[in-house]
């Protein structure tokens, strides 16, 4: 029986093993608020998969994307506003 190995080189230079930087921590951190609403969003999209939307579940999709949608908009002024230097 022959083992199974990769027969190339690892694709990355990066060593395995070591966790996210401080930079990719920060911006983690930053997207955490879109981030908690995508996740709501998926909840409620998963309760409703076994059974038909009711008029409550149809509401709380509804709030989920557009809480989706205002995270996004913040986080994308927020990243407008440090590319511009605060002037937008």
């Amino acid at each position: 029986m022959n083992p199974i190995a990769a027969r190339q080189p690892v694709v990355t230079a990066v060593a395995f093993g070591r966790g996210p930087s401080g930079a990719e921590l920060d911006a983690i951190e930053k997207e955490m608020p879109l981030i908690l609403a995508e996740v709501d969003l998926l909840d409620v999209e998963i309760t409703t998969l076994d059974r038909p939307a009711t008029v409550l579940d149809e509401r709380r999709i509804r709030r989920a994307r557009n809480r989706v949608l205002a995270e996004r908009r913040t986080l994308t002024n927020r990243t407008v506003s440090v590319l511009m230097g605060g002037a937008a």
